[in-house]
């Protein structure tokens, strides 16, 4: 069985829009857990446009689930309001000290 992995997104909002990324990560996010993607965290920050307007860690049991849900049409059909509201997205794989896992992020 798989460890699964963990993924650290970080957000940030085209200035002004900030609302618009929420309700759309709100969206995208409630598409999840049928593909067994478990948001842990996710907040907000208001300390200005150097830093992430949303920061999300999610837990991934595998690449395939990952890839199904990055391939949902649902998630698909909201790209032109993602463009609008998110300016940037950096997503990669994180770890907690101590704890390794078997199913990299490509």
């Amino acid at each position: 069985m798989t460890a699964g992995f963990t993924l650290c997104c970080l957000l940030w909002a085209h200035p002004g829009l900030e609302d618009d990324l929420v309700a759309y990560e709100d969206a995208v996010l409630a598409l999840m857990p049928p593909y067994g993607i478990e948001v842990l965290e996710r907040v907000r920050s208001d300390a200005g446009p150097e830093h992430p307007t949303e920061v999300q860690l999610y837990r991934v049991p595998n690449q395939a689930a990952l890839d199904a849900y990055l391939a949902d049409p649902r998630r698909l059909a909201l790209t032109p309001e993602r463009d609008r509201a998110v300016s940037r997205t950096d997503l990669f794989e994180v770890r907690r000290p101590g704890v390794e896992t078997d199913s990299p992020v490509e």
